[in-house]
């Protein structure tokens, strides 16, 4: 029941970040902002914030253990993959900035569909998730719910925007999807190949080392292409004030963090999977608030592919609830046959 109740908290952090994270990002480009890598660390630069929870969790030891309380429970091994992993998250970042700069939410969000593929993809290969029925079923109809959104996506290119700088937000978007997609069950495999067992104190760490890693590759892109010192410059010409520019750039590293945090969560007490799952349900939620924000168009296919994603998400939990009784049941049975077993065991010894 604890699981479950942390399950569901790290859903919803997951479904903050997810829904916020885009369109906090398309806030800051139209209004004025033209820098890819400033989204892109901004989307890992809040992981300090993860050393509150840490702190409390160690002094929590400390009380309970005195002076031997473990303070760090990261192994080598686990740090390594992180900070790889991170280099792929930083990466990913960059790559998904260009959606939010160069494409309509609608646009973006209908090419981050996608990332549920890969990450089914990658789940099989990597982690050897086993894809039951209603899994299948669930990630088929997300992947038509989004790909209905596609229908109208001809001509959607924004005023001013050139058709190179178009489909180069597409491709980047695109990609960026793929590591994403990769980076899901890689995160997963970092558990399961821990020497240790594995904590969300442990998590936590992770998440930390993924965070740093992340930000320090977007901070070397942004010092490359100069573009700390641009940010005066650009705050000072942002359309809505100097003071909603840096409003914006915090706000963006904060609802970001609640992604990662969740992500990381929802992929420790559940599956990479189900990450990707809760990603793509998202995405018609995306739409209807960039149509409610920024005044885009609700397309009869926006419909059709909130229905469609509704559900391929129930689908999903239908599934897992299925597999949970399935599972149940076979134990059940095999305590029970033991209990027959040692039964007819007790009985032959008091013959004999």
């Amino acid at each position: 029941m604890k699981n479950l109740v942390l399950l569901i908290f790290n859903i919803i952090m997951l479904s903050i970040g997810n829904v916020g994270g885009p369109l906090i990002s398309r806030l800051y480009f139209i209004h004025g902002g033209k820098r890819i890598w400033i989204p892109s660390m901004l989307q890992t630069v809040g992981c300090p914030i993860i050393l509150i929870p840490l702190a409390l969790a160690y002094f929590q030891r400390r009380k309970l253990q005195g002076p031997q309380a473990k303070i760090i429970f990261i192994q080598r091994q686990e740090f390594i993959a992180s900070a790889g992993v991170g280099i792929i998250a930083g990466l990913d970042g960059y790559l998904n900035s260009w959606g939010p700069a160069k494409l309509p939410v609608s646009t973006s969000t209908l090419i981050n569909a996608t990332q549920l593929a890969f990450t089914a993809l990658f789940a099989v290969l990597i982690v050897k998730q086993k894809l039951t029925a209603y899994s299948t079923n669930s990630v088929v109809l997300l992947i038509v719910g989004s790909a209905t959104l596609a229908l109208r996506a001809n001509g959607d290119r924004p005023q001013g925007e050139s058709s190179k700088d178009y489909m180069l937000g597409f491709i980047m978007t695109f990609v960026g999807a793929v590591f994403y997609g990769l980076m899901l069950p890689l995160i997963e495999l970092i558990y399961m190949k821990a020497k240790n067992a594995v904590t969300y104190t442990t998590v936590l760490e992770i998440q930390m080392v993924i965070g740093i890693s992340a930000t320090v590759f977007c901070t070397v892109g942004m010092i490359i292409n100069k573009d700390f010192q641009a940010i005066p410059r650009e705050a000072s010409q942002y359309q809505i004030g100097e003071t909603m520019y840096y409003m914006v750039l915090v706000w963006c590293a904060i609802i970001w963090q609640f992604a990662l945090l969740g992500l990381v969560g929802v992929i420790f007490y559940s599956s990479s999977l189900l990450s990707g799952i809760i990603g793509a349900f998202l995405l018609p939620v995306t739409e209807v608030l960039a149509v409610i924000l920024f005044h885009e168009k609700f397309q009869a296919e926006k419909g059709v592919a909130i229905f469609l994603a509704l559900w391929g998400f129930v689908s999903y939990f239908y599934g897992e609830y299925e597999q949970g009784k399935k599972e149940k049941m076979m134990k059940l049975k095999k305590t029970e046959s033991q209990m027959s077993q040692q039964l007819d065991m007790d009985q032959t010894s008091h013959v004999v």
